[in-house]
């Protein structure tokens, strides 16, 4: 009872948690009660509860059990937050619920997983029952069917997905246990009623007795479909609605919402792929072409067999499709190309949108093949393009199916229509655009006319399918030319035609009835419209009559377009005889006017003219009889008229009656004649060009351009030519260039070139700049051929041109202006008309087929194995490309030839492959869609390449492609994902970043985008940082499309920890989501239409405000054309956004900065306190930029913070203008938010638009002198945000705009410590960009000049020594700058910059000394004082545009010493102050007397101040002997001579070469060549590199000479290595390079053509061999394994790989001879290292086994010489329990059974110790001995320590005092560190973190009676260990490294023997390590020998670390006492 009492008193959730199951019991029962009782479905009080769930259902009491699994029910139906238990919660259910006994648990637990269903969970909880059913016990499997069955029954389809449940059905129906099998029966029944017939495929592998089971129980099924009963939280609205009919009997629900109940399921979707290519019989490709057809049968019947499958597996296809439709097209037997063709239809069904990559290459055999009258040849291939065509788009197939239209044989015509009519049933009317059906509606118009009736039929059929998929008013425009009788029979097949979407029911056959009588609306929906407009049309007519009737034409012609299409149609009349004209003539004018009109008085005709006049102007529209009226006109005297007044008239007339008549084109060519006579005469021209304007108005400008240009032409007056080509360019511009016959004009313009007169060659070419702004730069193409100085005169005017973009056009054709408002409009709203016209120009060019010239011959080059043929191949077919201009789309089978060509070995072939493709795009233009799957795709997976010049050439050939096609082809299917599937971060970063660039710039997208996402979330946490700020960026733009719910839904079903972090990215993605791109504006109409698409966005906003202004009636009709109530709606709506644009200018008029008290210290503190991101980036990311949004947002004013950040950058460009007019009136609010400003700026210095960036830097000349005025300086908060980021841009190539960015960082240093700049600058010397590098020096020169050395007064010596590294660099600008900023700094203190500056090369030393010498000469030349005035420009520069002087080298020594007075005097002031500043610069400019007397004063001081710099002297001699040595005259020549190794020039090479083979050949000189191995070795390489890439591929190089130099350079390699002593001094990461070298060299093919190349392989593969055996074993071993592993990554050539791995197994020969010389440790690193990025199962994936099985045997080698010993060197690899090595040697170690290794002798010889009571002294020396052996060198001192340990614990009372008295108290420090390790890690405490110091001399253990006293090095060196072990930082130069700013530095003999060493290239290692291996190496051997004879005393050592300290310390003052 007192157990009970104690329990009783916790609180709920303890109890819950009590070992006792009674308190459980009660804590349930409680939390029950608790449960029910909270309201609040997200009180705090659920959260107590939220890590107990699982424990509720997975009591192990069976009565606790289940009270806590009604209380777990109760929780999770009434909190807020239980859906995060879902997991957990229902895996236990499974387990421990589903097992137990009691029906009541299973009910519970069955009622867990419904309702967590409920919450949204259900993909979690179905994924936990699926596992369940791989249980082992059927209680748990039965319960799981059975609650998928409620589920479903319950939820429905669509909560529950039942592809992978339908997965698990044949599984669960072979089990053994009945219950399963009858369970899993009732699931299937349940799933036949929502999917009925899609089950059925899935299920036809189960036993044909329960398939005739379960077919049984299918018939006894109710054909209703079943409904939705339970629903989620989210799914309120349904409920009460399902509710709502039961309560009313449920017999009201209609058929519509049946339909939606049930979710429609694809049985595609079902299946599993099969995957067939690899079953494809190996003799396939050999019998379908052979001669007999039984053969070729039994070929095509095996893969007729294959392609039953109902799905298929992705893969090539290629081959197999090419074979195929050879037989289609060629095969003699119809009934094999029956065959055949069903193979095509079964591959394109089951492979579904993945075929769509072959479908353009079968589809125009297929229709060439319907020429066949057999019809089961024509139905099995009609089968075959049905299935294919749902495999594409119609789009795609549209030029093939065109192409073959005009066809002589009508059985491909009437198939090729009857196609187009069932695909039309498929399509929509978003799928079914203008574009596409334009052209194909005209091919079936001309077949209408067609003489075989079949044809006729099938055309009309085609046709009333488009018009019931689209409807009337979309299909009557292209149907004009039609008659009435032929437009009913369209009509009436319109009717006929049945869509699939009429007969949608879901199964049953009810609802087949219902859905089909649902039909008919829709299809009578598209006539609706029309009704409405009727009205208006007579309205607008009655109320406009007044006015011209142009404006109301456009209203009414579209009201009754639809219902009167004769309406719509251009008015058309017969010719009139001259009698019939008289009479019309004579009933409308005046008798006297008729009359008059031919009398021979001239004032008699002008008087007829004027009453013809008046009587037009009256006349009515319909009345008029225009035909008659001109005629008259015309009559003698006609056009031949003299007075030009008359004729002045009559022109007028014409352009009248054109306007205000029903004007034909009958009536227009009576008159055109005579206009075009008369427009080029001086006096008539005028009205003659306004005449032809009317009729261009009235009969459409392509007809009157097209009339008027060729009687132009064939006259031969210029004047008439020069102005019809004038007037045709204004009409261009003032219509629009929709429908003008290209190519007619470019004819004519070219004969026009080609005149003599130069007013024609002036208005051509004015012409040609006009049709530019339209045609744009495509135009050119087809003038090339023109004289070039012609050439540069139509350049200059496309350049004039090229700013400019299309006027909206102003005038009108009657016909289209009715037009517009109808279909076009709409049409612009669908898909852009801009895109659409410029397709259209596109089209009207002729285009050249290029298909007779990709010959057969020219594949084969282009697939030929040699590299230079298929370079011929590929440059022939750049030059046939070139040649045509404009291609069409069919050019054979080039684009296989060119896919093989991208992943072509030799990467330069890949490059012109990707050169040709780009050049391809432009010619062929929009055709290009249908290569997208063939050609583009692998043009991506090119971007995968590890050269980035290739990867550049990919995404500029990616970008001209998408120019051409979109991105809609790009996007479907699965492609784009298969791609992003590949494990490359090259790839994967270069395609997510090209997304996100484009996707945002899309109105829609496809919905197969989604498959991508899995594939983008796998990128967010992908190991390359780049891929997944890639990933990140790309997010937004993929939310933008798809939404936030569904990629959070796809989140969901990744793993728990990546699930977490993926939300979080999606959230931070939701909050910078872009807005998708505004619709295009309908204003302006016909403008758009007239666009391209270059110009449609910059002139699509100018372009509507000029139309506005220009006709305001005009746009109010057009704008109302679309029928009713909407004209109103849109007028109101272009009235708004005039007025909200005055609104907000208005607004504009206030402040443009709000001045908030404190609001930047708030800032600086939230950035200190880290809530919010620092401002410290590389490129700005997406949350950087919302931060600043958001601070901007409470500060600036909106419309400046919406223009600032505008997309446009003209209007960033506009608001900085209003910045810099605003900054003198808004200062002190510019200076509160500067920090921001300055931030906004920042982003600026990314981008590439140098108009912008201009603009910023002129603000910031200005910000910075009004700061300068106003004596603001800068904080660092600002300073930081801002000077890093500015400094970037003074690399700039643009030299106007480094010139502004050094002015701005020279004035930066009157508002901010030039000492603080100086760091910052520093940095930005350590760019790859060598123009920043060198204006950074150069800047830093200035500030040294300016201040002094001052500036960096705290990193004097490390910025020196930084600064001086540059002396050495490649670039001659760079050189120049460091050797200018080092005389700047000797020109300040004199020779102790040769202290500052450290250790330079010879070369670099000779090349400072020669520019001080120089410097010294220009100072001693230059005038003695400088002015005041220069000095007060120095001071004070008052123009921001001002820059100083940046040439150190000429500054005054007296300006030097008086700016360094400055700085000194400024640094003994407060130092709260900024230093420059301190001085009054007014009042010493004023008073010149003081400033006389400063100098004197200060420079007293400044000595006193330099002087305690001189202290550390003794410190600085004594780096002293190493730079003397360093610069020794052998070390210098041996320097110097292998410099030239790696010359360009090839005879200074060999010379080179030659010396140093002479002193390796002589065995006493040869050692001066030890120290400069890796430095040899690297100039060697690198020299190869350069032959390699180089001098082999210019074939104007002699390739003797290349001989002889490779002779040269293997002759050295084999002297070196066979110079043991030498070799070895080679370091890995060179002996990795220099193998690549060697290994590449032995396989270059170009060797076999070059005399004696084979000879110089043999040579090499010596060379090879010799480097292997004679290298340091572990840095070859390392060396190879790492060169295998890099190989291995960069899919190198299997040859390569083979090469390596055949050294690897030379050393695995040695092995036994070499391994106790190799550093195990560093081995199995690398061996790791390699496992890790090949695990065992990707090298069993690669195509070759072998690297598996060199490593296997490596491995297993190792294991066999040191057995069980092996594991011990182990201790380089961290988390060794996760490393598979580890795991691989421990199953080796026990296969082998511990053979005698070393580790088991010396186990065996311990053991013997163990039993002997006593043993030799003699022997215990010995085993001694060798322990300290091993502990003294390098490679094994681990395993010396090991044994040492081992040994003291086995002999505690061992003395091993006589072998540590002779050696140094470094070494035994180091001894008793090692054992102190190893004891804590036997004992299992933490690692204790050792010095990784370890003496790499030998330890001599003879005894010596020398007990002289230590020298001094030795304590230093003491002193560098203890300082390093407390922390303390090591400033002395005699530190190993020689930098006093790396405390903590390893000596590098140690570093290569740290705990993970680098895999460094041996360039670096060369750059950063050469001088301090010298240094060191020298140190070393000093010590060696100080230690070797110079043994301590042994009461020296010392246990206590303590005690070591305190008697170093008075040793230390003893030697400092004995120095001085």
């Amino acid at each position: 009872m007192g157990d009970d009492s104690e329990w009783m008193k916790l609180p709920t959730d303890q109890k819950c948690e009590h070992k006792v199951w009674k308190a459980r019991l009660s804590g349930y029962e409680e939390a029950l009660k608790l449960f029910q009782r909270i309201t609040d479905e997200k009180s705090p009080e659920w959260g107590k509860y939220l890590g107990l769930m699982r424990k509720f259902v997975t009591d192990s009491n069976a009565v606790a059990q289940l009270k806590g699994l009604e209380a777990a029910l109760a929780f999770i139906e009434n909190a807020h937050v239980a859906g995060k238990t879902s997991g957990e919660v229902v895996s236990g259910v499974v387990t421990k619920v589903f097992n137990q006994p009691k029906a009541r648990a299973k009910e519970l637990g069955t009622d867990i997983c419904l309702m967590y269903m409920e919450l949204e969970k259900a993909e979690v909880v179905q994924d936990e029952l699926l596992k369940g059913l791989d249980n082992k016990n059927p209680k748990i499997v039965v319960a799981c069917i059975e609650t998928l069955r409620k589920a479903l029954s319950e939820f429905g389809s669509k909560i529950v997905t039942l592809k992978p449940v339908v997965k698990v059905l044949s599984k669960q129906f072979e089990s053994r246990e009945k219950a399963v099998r009858v369970e899993v029966k009732l699931l299937a029944v349940e799933i036949y009623k929502w999917i009925r017939d899609a089950l059925r495929p899935p299920l036809q592998n189960i036993n044909s007795v329960q398939l005739k089971e379960l077919e049984e129980e299918w018939l006894k099924l109710p054909s209703s479909p079943p409904k939705q009963t339970r629903f989620l939280r989210s799914q309120q609205d349904l409920k009460a609605k399902f509710e709502q009919q039961q309560a009313q009997g449920g017999e009201q629900s209609d058929g519509e919402d049946e339909a939606e109940t049930v979710a429609a399921v694809d049985p595609y979707e079902l299946l599993e792929a099969v995957e067939i290519l690899s079953k494809i019989p190996k003799d396939f490709y050999e019998k379908i072409e052979a001669k007999k057809w039984q053969e070729r049968k039994e070929a095509l019947e095996a893969v007729e067999a294959l392609t039953k499958n109902l799905k298929l597996e992705n893969g090539d296809y290629g081959d197999l499709v090419r074979a195929l439709k050879k037989v289609v097209g060629k095969d003699a037997n119809v009934m094999l190309v029956s065959v055949a063709a069903k193979c095509l239809a079964a591959l394109a069904s089951g492979l579904r949108k993945k075929f769509g990559t072959y479908a353009g290459q079968v589809v125009p055999t297929i229709l060439e093949k319907f020429k066949e009258k057999k019809p089961q040849v024509v139905q099995a291939l009609q089968e075959a393009i049905d299935a294919i065509f749902l495999t594409t788009t119609l789009q795609n197939l549209s030029e093939d199916i065109l192409g073959v239209m005009d066809n002589k044989n009508p059985s491909i015509k009437q198939q090729a229509a009857l196609f187009l009519a069932r695909s039309f049933r498929h399509c929509t009317q978003a799928t079914l655009p203008k574009s596409v059906l334009k052209p194909l509606c005209a091919a079936l118009t001309k077949q209408v006319n067609d003489s075989a009736l079949e044809v006729r039929d099938a055309a009309f059929e085609a046709l009333g399918t488009a018009m019931k998929v689209v409807g009337e008013k979309a299909v009557n425009p292209f149907l004009s030319d039609l008659d009435k009788l032929k437009l009913d029979k369209i009509k009436e097949s319109a009717d006929k035609v049945e869509l699939p979407g009429a007969n949608k029911g879901a199964g049953g056959r009810g609802g087949e009835k219902k859905a089909a009588a649902k039909a008919p609306p829709p299809a009578e929906a598209p006539p609706k419209p029309s009704a409405p407009p009727k009205k208006t049309q007579t309205g607008a007519a009655s109320k406009s009559s007044a006015g011209p009737s142009k404006k109301a034409k456009p209203t009414s012609v579209v009201g009754g377009k639809t219902k009167k299409n004769p309406e719509s149609k251009e008015f058309t009349e017969s010719d009139l005889s001259i009698e019939v004209c008289e009479e019309r003539a004579a009933g409308v004018l005046p008798a006297s006017c008729l009359q008059q009109l031919d009398s021979a008085n001239w004032k008699e005709r002008l008087a007829s003219m004027e009453e013809f006049q008046r009587a037009v102007e009256t006349m009515d529209k319909v009345e008029m009889p225009c035909q008659a009226l001109v005629r008259m006109l015309a009559k003698k005297p006609g056009w031949k008229e003299t007075n030009f007044q008359v004729m002045q008239m009559k022109l007028h007339i014409v352009a009248l009656i054109a306007q205000r008549g029903q004007f034909s084109k009958t009536s227009a060519s009576v008159v055109l004649d005579g206009l075009v006579d008369k427009v080029g005469d001086v006096k008539c021209g005028g009205n003659a060009k306004a005449g032809l304007t009317a009729i261009g108005e009235a009969c459409s400008l392509p007809w009157t351009a097209d009339q008027v240009v060729s009687m132009a032409f064939a006259q031969k007056n210029p004047k008439n030519q020069a102005e019809t080509l004038n007037w045709l360019a204004n009409a261009m511009k003032e219509f629009g260039f929709a429908g003008i016959n290209v190519k007619g004009f470019i004819n004519n313009v070219k004969t026009a070139l080609g005149a003599t007169n130069p007013a024609i060659r002036t208005a051509a070419i004015a012409l040609l700049g006009v049709m530019f702004l339209y045609m744009g730069a495509r135009l050119r193409m087809f003038f090339e051929d023109e004289k070039p100085a012609l050439l540069t005169q139509i350049d200059a005017e496309f350049e004039k041109m090229q700013s400019q973009s299309p006027p909206a056009p102003i005038r009108f054709t009657k016909k289209s202006a009715a037009e517009e408002d109808g279909d076009e409009g709409e049409e612009q709203e669908e898909d852009g008309a801009g895109a659409a016209a410029a397709q259209d120009i596109m089209d009207l060019l002729p285009r050249t087929d290029i298909c007779d010239k990709i010959t057969s011959d020219l594949l084969s080059k282009i697939s030929d194995k040699n590299w230079k043929i298929r370079k011929e191949g590929l440059d022939e077919t750049a030059a046939i490309i070139s040649e045509a201009k404009l291609i069409t789309t069919n050019i054979g089978d080039l684009p296989l030839a060119l896919k093989a060509r991208l992943s072509d070995s030799n990467k330069i072939l890949v490059q012109q492959t990707l050169a040709i493709l780009q050049q391809m795009s432009t010619p062929m233009g929009p055709g290009l869609k249908q290569h997208v799957k063939a050609l583009g795709f692998p043009v991506i997976t090119v971007l995968g390449d590890s050269k980035s010049n290739v990867r550049a050439a990919a995404m500029t050939t990616l970008q001209a492609w998408v120019e051409q096609t979109g991105m809609k082809e790009w996007l479907e299917g699965e492609d784009l994902s298969e791609e992003l599937k590949r494990e490359n971060p090259f790839l994967r970063q270069e395609v997510l970043g090209w997304l996100a660039e484009k996707l945002p710039t899309l109105r829609t997208v496809p919905g197969d985008l989604m498959l991508c996402v899995p594939q983008l979330y796998a990128c967010l946490e992908d190991r390359n940082g780049d891929v997944r700020k890639k990933a990140q960026d790309a997010l937004p733009t993929f939310m933008m499309h798809l939404g936030y719910e569904k990629m959070d839904k796809a989140a969901g079903k990744l793993k728990t920890a990546s699930k977490d972090q993926v939300v979080g990215m999606l959230e931070k993605a939701r909050a910078v989501m872009p807005a998708k791109p505004a619709a295009p504006a309908k204003a302006g109409g016909g403008r758009g239409s007239a666009e391209p698409s270059r110009a449609a966005s910059a002139s699509r906003q100018p372009a509507s405000e000029d139309f506005v202004d220009g006709k305001p009636e005009v746009k109010k009709v057009r704008g109302g054309g679309g029928g009713g109530g909407a004209a109103g709606k849109k007028g109101a709506a272009g009235k708004k956004p005039a007025a909200k644009s005055q609104k907000d200018d208005e607004d504009k008029s206030g402040p443009i900065f709000v001045l908030i008290p404190n609001a930047k210290e708030q800032r600086i503190k939230e950035e200190k306190q880290l809530k919010v991101l620092k401002w410290n980036f590389t490129t700005p990311r997406d949350e950087y930029l919302e931060q600043l949004k958001t601070q901007m947002s409470t500060c600036f004013a909106k419309w400046l913070q919406d223009e600032l950040f505008h997309i446009d950058f003209q209007r960033q460009v506009k608001a900085i203008g209003v910045m810099i007019e605003r900054m003198e009136s808004e200062r002190e609010a510019t200076i509160s938010c500067l920090d921001l400003i300055l931030k906004w700026f920042t982003l600026r210095f990314f981008d590439t638009n140098t108009t912008v960036l201009m603009k910023v830097l002129e603000y910031l000349k200005l910000v910075f002198a009004m700061l300068n005025r106003e004596n603001y300086h800068l904080t660092d908060y600002e300073a930081n945000s801002f000077i890093p980021y500015i400094i970037l841009k003074v690399g700039e190539s643009k030299d106007v705009v480094r010139k502004d960015v050094r002015a701005i960082l020279a004035m930066l240093c009157r508002v901010y410590p030039a000492s603080k700049v100086f760091p910052l600058i520093m940095d930005g010397t350590k760019s790859k960009n060598s123009k920043q590098r060198a204006e950074c020096l150069e800047e830093l020169g200035c500030l040294i000049e300016g201040y002094g050395m001052t500036v960096c007064h705290s990193t004097q010596a490390k910025s020196l020594k930084e600064i001086a590294v540059h002396i050495g660099d490649r670039d001659t600008s760079v050189r120049n700058a460091a050797l200018n900023t080092v005389v700047a700094v000797y020109n300040v203190c004199g020779d102790q910059v040769y202290k500052l500056i450290g250790n330079l090369s010879e070369k670099d030393m000779s090349m400072l000394e020669e520019r001080i010498k120089r410097s010294a000469k220009k100072t001693m030349a230059a005038p003695a004082k400088p002015s005041a005035m220069e000095r007060s420009q120095r001071e004070h520069p008052t123009n921001p545009n001002a820059t100083l002087i940046r040439k150190p080298a000429q500054e005054d020594p007296n300006k030097l010493n008086q700016a360094r007075q400055n700085a000194q005097h400024s640094e003994s002031s407060h130092p709260s102050i900024p230093k420059e500043f301190q001085l009054d610069l007014d009042m010493i400019e004023m008073d010149q007397s003081r400033v006389c007397e400063l100098p004197d004063l200060v420079q007293h001081k400044l000595d006193e101040l330099l002087e305690p710099i001189m202290i550390p002297e003794p410190k600085m001699r004594s780096v002293s002997p190493h730079f003397d040595d360093l610069h020794n005259s052998t070390a210098s020549t041996i320097n110097f001579v292998i410099s030239q190794v790696a010359s360009g020039d090839i005879n200074n090479s060999v010379q080179a070469l030659a010396q140093i083979d002479e002193v390796l050949r002589q065995e006493d000189k040869a050692e001066v060549m030890s120290g400069h191995i890796d430095q040899f070795l690297i100039a060697t390489f690198m020299q190869l590199r350069l032959i390699y890439s180089t001098h082999m591929t210019d074939e104007r190089m002699d390739k003797k000479d290349i001989m002889k130099l490779y002779s040269c350079i293997i002759g050295n390699m084999l002297s070196l290595f066979s110079m043991e002593s030498l070799a070895r001094e080679a370091s890995m990461g060179v002996l990795k390079d220099l193998m690549h070298g060697v290994i590449t060299l032995m396989l270059d093919s170009r060797m076999e053509d070059i005399e004696d190349g084979l000879q110089l392989i043999r040579s090499v593969n010596l060379l090879v061999t010799r480097v292997v055996e004679k290298s340091d074993q572990t840095n070859i071993s390392s060396a190879l394994l790492v060169l295998l592993q890099d190989s291995l990554v960069t899919n190198a050539s299997p040859m390569f790989c083979e090469l390596v791995m055949k050294c690897l197994w030379r050393l695995i020969r040695f092995l036994p001879e070499t391994i106790d010389n190799i550093n195990l440790d560093r081995i199995l690193l690398d061996i790791h290292n390699f496992m890790k990025i090949f695990p065992k199962e990707k090298l069993k994936q690669l195509k070759n086994d072998v690297p598996h099985r060199t490593m296997k045997t490596l491995l297993h080698t190792l294991c066999k010489l040191k057995g069980a010993a092996i594991l011990d060197h182990l201790s380089m690899i961290e988390n060794r329990n996760e490393s598979e090595l580890e795991a691989h040697l421990r199953r080796v170690v026990k296969h082998t059974g511990n053979p005698s290794g070393h580790k088991s002798d010396r186990g065996n010889e311990k053991t013997g110790l163990r039993t002997e009571d006593r043993m030799s002294k003699a022997k215990v020396s010995d085993i001694l001995s060798e322990i300290f052996k091993k502990i003294g060198s390098k490679e094994n001192t681990k395993e010396g320590l090991t044994e040492l340990y081992e040994y003291k614990q086995n002999y505690s009372d061992a003395d091993l005092e006589p072998f540590l008295k002779n050696t140094s108290q470094f070494f035994q420090s180091y001894v008793e560190r090692g054992l102190r390790m190893i004891e804590s890690e036997r004992e299992g405490k933490a690692r204790i973190q050792t010095s990784a110091v370890i003496p790499q001399h030998g330890v001599d253990f003879s005894l010596s009676s020398n007990n002289e006293e230590l020298k001094p090095a030795v304590y230093y060196e003491r002193l560098k260990i203890l300082r390093q072990r407390q922390g303390l930082e090591n400033n002395s130069k005699q530190g190993v490294g020689g930098s006093e700013d790396e405390p903590q530095q390893r000596p590098p003999m140690s570093s290569l023997l740290s705990s993970k060493p680098p895999v460094a290239s041996s360039t670096d290692m060369l750059h950063s390590k050469l001088s301090q291996l010298k240094e060191s190496r020298e140190l070393y051997q000093q010590e060696h020998n100080t230690h070797s004879h110079s043994p301590t005393r042994a009461h020296t050592r010392s246990t206590s670390p303590v005690a070591n300290l305190d008697d170093l310390k008075k040793r230390l003052e003893r030697i400092k006492s004995n120095r001085q």
